[in-house]
């Protein structure tokens, strides 16, 4: 009897220790990402590369490079971090989940950190801030001066983006076309698919450059979330730091302002 006695407290103390264990193990496996990077030595950034001169695909010396000033702005984090870094090219749509599930530390795609994505991820202070512009085809320029003369139509934005929402939201009774790719949304624009793309502002120009056949409609709108920031995996604060600091330091620098004009004329460069 105190043979079976002493084997219970025993068990007990045994089976405490054990989930004291477990739960140690699992606050270091949940610790911050920062010190998973620089473990590791690589920052994976996760983007969509088909939004320039955010992010997008060139040929250089025969090689696919991706490039846009959000690459730019990946590459001075990963720098200050003194790690080296890691592009995944993905579907916009699955960025948000590939944080949680471990498959990006970053995600620096010209996202917008609405209150639905905030409850997914966390995000760094705005890094950059565009309005948001319609474009359809040039020969319909005078009949579609503005989101209301879209009332009813069939309009384009890519998957999980602001602008679909902002689409929804802008026009009446709209008839929504979302596709992964903002390319394939131009196609469907061009083939008389849909009426307009919705996309930022800054897109939509270089869209237009490299299809003369489109052009922007005057009417832009803005959204409340204000602008684009870096989403990160939720619980990181050491992480959310540093970003933050980078995002500083390029603003304070002037850096962004560079990196964005040497994004869009690699952009102009694909067309000519």
């Amino acid at each position: 009897m105190k043979n079976s006695y002493i084997k219970k407290i025993l068990a007990t103390a045994m089976a405490g220790l054990m989930s004291f264990a477990l739960i140690g193990c699992g606050a270091k496996a949940e610790g911050d990402k920062l010190d998973e990077i620089k473990e590791r030595g690589t920052l994976v950034v996760g983007l969509s590369a088909d939004y320039a001169p955010y992010e997008f695909h060139i040929m250089e010396n025969g090689e696919d490079k991706i490039v846009g000033f959000d690459v730019d702005i990946a590459k001075e984090i990963a720098k200050d971090l003194g790690v080296e870094l890691e592009i995944k090219d993905m579907k916009f749509d699955t960025l948000i989940s590939a944080l949680p599930n471990n498959k990006v530390d970053l995600v620096i795609s010209g996202m917008s950190p609405d209150e639905e994505r905030k409850k997914a991820v966390d995000f760094s202070d705005i890094y950059y801030t565009a309005e948001h512009g319609a474009i359809v085809r040039a020969k319909d320029v005078e009949k579609y001066k503005s989101f209301a003369d879209l009332n009813g139509k069939k309009v384009g934005a890519q998957m999980g983006s602001i602008q679909a929402d902002l689409a929804t939201e802008t026009i009446e009774n709209v008839e929504m076309q979302l596709l992964s790719n903002v390319n394939d949304l131009v196609v469907s624009l061009k083939g008389e698919k849909i009426e307009a793309l919705v996309c930022e502002l800054p897109v939509a120009e270089m869209i237009v450059k490299n299809n003369p056949e489109l052009a922007i409609i005057n009417e832009t709108i803005k959204d409340e979330a204000g602008g684009s920031a870096i989403a990160l995996k939720k619980n990181s604060p050491k992480l959310l730091e540093e970003v933050n600091k980078t995002i500083k330091r390029i603003q304070d620098e002037g850096l962004l302002d560079q990196f964005i004009v040497d994004a869009n004329k690699l952009a102009e460069s694909i067309s000519e």
